[in-house]
């Protein structure tokens, strides 16, 4: 028998539904978030209860909510276990875990290490260092834009154009604007760049090789490593689909399970040399160019599709519980998932309709395919178990909406930049 614990979910987003639900599907249990402002995925909810805290998700608000909750529950009977399903709030508990952990049970990274790693220029010194392939990349320097010297780059176009600073750049606004940008010439590099830095954004910029092929071409890793820096489990999923709206470009839409033993080596290889601790998620792109997956970034929690993980019988919940609670994890051999084909269950992000219209036709969507007709597909939020009337009619009233992004946005952010067979 489990025993007791209470875990807090930080934010409201639909990744916090993916851990609301493995909580709910492996324990039964009702969870908490803390969170600064409602968002859809978790409204009419039976198994997660949202707090709001206006300014939650920044300093100076978090600590002063958080002060309040470490009085509250340092003399909890149980252990409380803090999970982040964003970006902020992950940094937030890796900055204030000294503190936090008088009462709580924090599983991220040391801050100086998150530092470096949210980085993008220092995740890839990290991955030079230790062996992950990474696209062709330039810095582009506020300076440098200044001095009208950041056109020359050791690569061709198309190039991809994203910000090294994914806080300040929320603060950035204006006509065009995107997460990440493709740009096929020197004019559009010009402009996009002058747009950015003539709007408020003093960071710098990531300019990348552009690694050729449609949406499939993508990979995304799920890991867990325990508080011994040992990697438990990983699973990789394919991407068939992503998001094609300008302020979700790359959320994957449609996710395949997969199983590669040598990228499971690469990943467990690097997270453990680097001392790492908690979930962690990959983005990847394979490069039909010289045949190697190249790593784009590292999310230091689950990602926002990762119930994906969950679906293909690796609950995301569990592994918390199994290391800080059960504390049962240290003997335990690493699981590499997806290596039975019989078992796959592929997650979608979007109508069934969206999926077949526009994931591009290859052998991967054919065996997600023949999923579907299985019956053997599944989604985040349309949940047996929690399916109220209002729930119901906001989730489908969601999905709906992609009907008009994929009209609208596809042939332009994505589909011009495929090949065409």
């Amino acid at each position: 028998m489990t025993k007791k614990f209470t875990p807090i979910l930080l934010g409201s987003d639909i990744n916090v539904y993916g851990m609301a639900r493995s909580f709910h599907e492996a324990y039964g249990i009702k969870v908490e978030a803390w969170a600064g402002s409602p968002l859809a995925a978790t409204k009419y909810s039976k198994i997660v209860d949202v707090k709001l805290y206006p300014g939650f998700s920044e300093d100076p608000e978090f600590m002063n909510v958080m002060k309040k909750k470490i009085e509250e529950y340092k003399r909890h009977d149980e252990p409380v276990i803090l999970i982040a399903c964003g970006d902020g709030y992950a940094e937030l508990l890796a900055k204030h875990k000294a503190e936090l952990s008088e009462a709580f049970i924090v599983p991220y990274i040391e801050y100086d290490l998150l530092k470096k790693l949210i980085s993008k220029e220092g995740f890839y010194e990290y991955a030079e260092k230790y062996g992950l392939p990474y696209p062709g990349t330039k810095i582009i320097t506020i300076d440098e834009y200044k001095a009208g010297n950041y056109l020359t780059m050791p690569f061709n176009y198309p190039v991809e154009l994203k910000p090294e600073d994914p806080v300040s750049w929320l603060d950035c606004q204006f006509e065009g604007r995107k997460k990440t940008f493709t740009l096929k010439s020197e004019a559009e590099l010009k402009d996009i760049v002058t747009k950015i830095y003539t709007h408020g954004y003093k960071a710098d910029l990531i300019l990348q090789d552009f690694i050729p092929g449609d949406d499939s071409h993508m990979r995304v890793l799920n890991a867990y490593v325990d508080k011994h820096h040992k990697v438990k489990m990983m699973c990789l999923g394919h991407p068939l689909l992503e998001d094609p709206t300008p302020q979700s470009i790359g959320n994957y839409m449609a996710i395949l399970p997969e199983y590669n033993q040598d990228l499971y080596d690469q990943v467990q290889s690097f997270l453990e040399k680097i001392n790492y601790t908690g979930m962690a998620n990959f983005d990847i792109k394979y490069d039909e160019r010289d045949g190697k997956f190249k790593f784009f970034e590292i999310n230091l929690r689950q990602g926002r599709s990762s119930f994906y993980v969950t679906m293909n019988n690796c609950n995301l919940a569990k592994w918390y519980v199994d290391d800080y609670v059960e504390d049962d994890l240290t003997n335990r051999e690493t699981v590499y998932a997806n290596k039975d084909g019989k078992d796959h269950v592929l997650w979608l992000g979007v109508p069934k309709k969206i999926f077949t219209e526009y994931a591009v036709d290859n052998e991967a969507k054919r065996e997600a395919s023949s999923l579907i007709k299985a019956g053997k597909y599944g989604t985040t939020v349309f949940y047996e178990h929690d399916r109220s009337f209002m729930r119901l009619l906001l989730m489908k009233y969601m999905f709906h909406n992609y009907v008009g992004r994929f009209k609208k946005y596809f042939e332009v952010n994505k589909g011009q930049y495929f090949e065409k067979k």
